[in-house]
């Protein structure tokens, strides 16, 4: 995004606003002087963020229903989108993910399926409808949070993984897309982070704030950044999991 384009209006739809990372990065986009469209099922939590925003930042901030797994609605969501932002610069901030237990997906195929659609077959589809638009608009940004569980497969949650893998190998050929009509395309891979998604989970401690993935996206989609890590140290935590030999790692237990 250019000096020039970033005189104009910015529009973020945060997509699963009701999660503790979109509540985040709506805040930053909003405090940084963006509009905002929050997409997601929980309309009284989204009506209350989107009333506090408001307040705070006076900035314009409206809701709409969205269910990742409604793929009918998808083109609606994303035509809403671009009416709300009007003559001003759309961006997606894609923040919505479901991981349960692998021993409950282990125990039910309907899991499993839930489990790839929401976080791998609704990213597609989502990104599928928005990306003419993109190339008509000529601008703008799309940012979309991942894992580093998508970075080596592991038996504690290789199906939920395996979705975040496919999310990244789609973000590289949509970023190649985007480029030629002056788009960024940014994957955000988070460690462990203190939410909803990871609280209880079994060896789960120590998860960083929501608000550290919120600026460092933000910050990223800004300078126009392809893939980060944050917070920065799972950089090089991921990059020392990914040099283990696969018949050492499959005997590891983590």
């Amino acid at each position: 995004m250019s000096g020039g384009e970033l005189k104009m209006t910015e529009t973020w739809l945060v997509l699963g606003g009701s999660s503790a990372i979109a509540r985040s990065f709506a805040r930053a986009a909003a405090g940084d002087g963006a509009d905002l469209l929050l997409a997601g099922r929980d309309r009284d939590d989204l009506d209350l963020s989107a009333a506090d925003l408001r307040i705070r930042t006076q900035r314009r901030v409206e809701v709409v229903d969205f269910d990742a797994l409604d793929f009918d609605s998808h083109a609606g969501t994303i035509r809403r989108a671009k009416e709300f932002a009007g003559d001003g610069t759309l961006n997606i901030f894609l923040a919505f993910g479901f991981m349960p237990l692998q021993e409950e997906i282990n125990a039910s195929r309907d899991l499993a399926r839930r489990v790839v659609d929401i976080n791998y077959t609704a990213v597609v589809s989502l990104l599928q409808e928005a990306a003419p638009i993109f190339e008509a608009q000529k601008r703008g940004a799309v940012v979309v949070v991942g894992s580093v569980a998508g970075d080596r497969g592991r038996p504690k949650n290789y199906v939920y993984g395996s979705a975040k893998a496919a999310v990244a190998a789609f973000m590289q050929g949509y970023r190649g897309r985007m480029f030629r009509a002056g788009v960024t395309v940014t994957t955000v891979k988070p460690g462990i982070i203190d939410t909803a998604m990871t609280w209880g989970l079994p060896g789960v401690k120590g998860g960083a704030s929501p608000d550290i993935v919120a600026k460092d996206s933000l910050a990223a989609a800004k300078k126009g950044r392809e893939v980060i890590y944050t917070p920065w140290p799972w950089r090089y935590i991921m990059a020392i999991v990914k040099a283990i030999p696969e018949r050492v790692f499959k005997r590891l237990d983590f």
